[in-house]
This record gives structure tokens, sequence and C-alpha cells, in this order.
């Protein structure tokens, strides 16, 4: 395996994860739609801290601000802040079982989700709908399987 793959897996999968985070969801499972690009940022800086962190974290958050056309910085303070935590804790997070990793990653997206609906609601466009907060179940139901794909690729040289 050459470095120059090794650089691109990184990349590829928050691609991955924005062209997930962008498929069209019927409007019933719009609430249900898992936080792809937080759990991608949360295996990369719990897997590999010294390539993906706060400032990387930054920059997607960024890119997922223009690509949903939300309030720019929001996704990136976000982002920031819980990659900062999970830098914090790679080593803890990544001795756990997948269990309670998922556990980990359902109070990491509903810190996110919080943060989001603190910024939503200082600007004025708080959500209507107890269902916001379902994505961190879905995220944390479908963690170990996104852990178990994405510990598959990074096995081939990247940590």
């Amino acid at each position: 395996m050459t470095s120059q793959h090794n650089w691109f897996v990184i990349p590829m999968s928050f691609i991955l994860a924005f062209m997930l985070t962008l498929l069209p969801m019927p409007g019933w499972a719009i609430w249900l739609r898992p936080a792809w690009v937080l759990m991608v940022m949360i295996f990369w800086s719990m897997s590999s801290p010294e390539r993906v962190n706060v400032g990387t974290a930054w920059i997607v958050g960024i890119i997922l601000d223009v690509l949903l056309g939300s309030l720019l910085g929001e996704h990136a303070f976000a982002l920031t802040i819980i990659t900062y935590i999970v830098v914090r804790m790679h080593t803890r997070l990544r001795m756990s079982p997948l269990i309670q990793q998922g556990l980990s990653i359902f109070f990491l997206v509903l810190l996110y989700q919080f943060i989001l609906f603190c910024i939503q609601g200082f600007i004025g466009s708080l959500p209507n709908n107890w269902l916001y907060w379902s994505s961190s179940l879905t995220s944390m139901l479908l963690w170990p399987w996104v852990y178990s794909i994405m510990r598959v690729r990074s096995d081939m040289k990247i940590v």
C-alpha cells in the first residue's frame, strides 16, 4: 500500500459522509438521518488523532455548513467541540467495547445536536419537533456497522 493511497482514504470517507448527508429521504424519516459526518469525524479523530483533529473538524464543518446552507460556522463550531472531546479521550474510546462506544456516540451526537440547537435558538430558527433529537439514537444504532466498515479500511496501513 502506498502512502498516497493511505492519504486518500480519509478525504474519501468524508466525501462519502457528505454524500450520505445530502441524500434525499422521505418526509417521515428526515428526523432519523444519522449524523454521518460526525460519525466519520469521531472515527478518524479516535483512530488517528494526529491526522484528524480540531483543525480538520473546523474545515469539514465549514464545508458541511456550505453544503447544507446553514449559518456559516454553526456545524464547524459543533464539530470542533466534539472532536476536541474525542481527541482528549481517544485512547479510552478506542479500547472500549462497541456497545460502550455506541453509548458514547449517543451522548456525543446528543451534545452536537444541543450545540446546534442553542445556535439555532440564538438566530430564532428552533426546530419545532421533538424528533429533532432522534438522530442521536439512529447514529448510536448504526455506529457498530460504521465502525466495522471503517476499521477494515483503516487497517490498510492508515492507522
